[in-house]
């Protein structure tokens, strides 16, 4: 058996840094299941979390990104609100992104640091450039949504 490239090769952008244009034409069906109220929560400019509420897990604050199952003892979680001022935990700036990626670059990505939250949430900053430490509000794009995790970002607060 022999195999073969029948898929057109990549146009090269740039040389150095090697940059290639690798047009994709497919599309994902995908489901979010148990978590669609975070998304519902987004096009209503809130964000929402979950807690557990097994009075013997140890974890109770809040999730986010959400989960449907408590990861310690696997029972259902709560909806909560959380809270849509936090700082700037850790960052880092895409210049060169992978295919599909649907920001303008560069484009700081941040890890999200928000008070009674056990997670530290990954999205990006909108508008400024990253510090750590810095203090950042919820933006949310409620005109035209995308229905993704990309209806949330941070602005300076």
């Amino acid at each position: 058996m022999s195999v073969e490239l029948v898929a057109p090769g990549c146009e090269v952008l740039n040389l150095s840094p090697l940059v290639i244009e690798n047009v994709k034409d497919y599309f994902h069906v995908h489901t979010y299941g148990g978590l669609t109220r975070f998304f519902e929560g987004l096009r209503a400019s809130r964000l929402l979390g979950t807690r557990c509420t097994n009075r013997a897990c140890e974890e109770h604050r809040i999730w986010l990104p959400p989960r449907a199952y408590c990861p310690d003892c696997l029972r259902p979680m709560e909806w909560v609100e959380a809270p849509q001022r936090g700082e700037i935990f850790t960052h880092t700036t895409v210049e060169y992104p992978g295919s599909n990626f649907k920001l303008s670059t560069p484009c700081p990505l941040i890890s999200v640091s928000l008070e009674g939250v056990c997670t530290k949430m990954m999205s990006y900053l909108k508008d400024g450039r990253p510090e750590i430490g810095m203090k950042i509000r919820a933006w949310f794009r409620t005109e035209n949504p995308t229905h993704t995790i990309l209806d949330l970002a941070w602005v300076p607060a």
